[in-house]
């Protein structure tokens, strides 16, 4: 089974940047779709981003051209690079395998405010 850390949130005004990180243990990382999700107060958990085992990567949308989703096999490694952020990127954001599966772990908080 893969744990899952998740770091690198804050808070952060619109327009601004942030790095997340998130690292898995186990030794299926490298055989498996990762993803990050999100989950905004009141809000369902949505799939953000997602890369495939070969890099191949996917985006919702609303973060289209902002975000940038990319993998440390080595490092089992996950990382979300967020820039232009916008008050509603304000959420909860969570790795996970892409689709979903297990544990969730504690997530970390991305608020986007002035």
């Amino acid at each position: 089974q893969v744990q899952l850390v998740e770091s690198g949130g804050g808070l952060v005004q619109p327009g601004g940047s942030l790095r997340l990180s998130c690292a898995a243990s186990g030794s299926i990382f490298s055989i498996v779709s990762m993803g990050w999700y999100r989950q905004a107060p009141g809000k369902q958990r949505e799939l953000v981003a997602g890369i495939a085992i070969r890099g191949s990567t996917k985006y919702a949308d609303s973060v289209k051209g902002r975000f940038t989703i990319s993998r440390d096999n080595h490092k089992k490694t996950v990382y979300l690079q967020m820039n232009s952020l916008k008050p509603e990127d304000t959420a909860v954001y969570y790795c996970n395998r892409d689709p979903p599966l297990g544990n969730w772990g504690q997530g970390t908080q991305v608020s986007v405010s002035s």
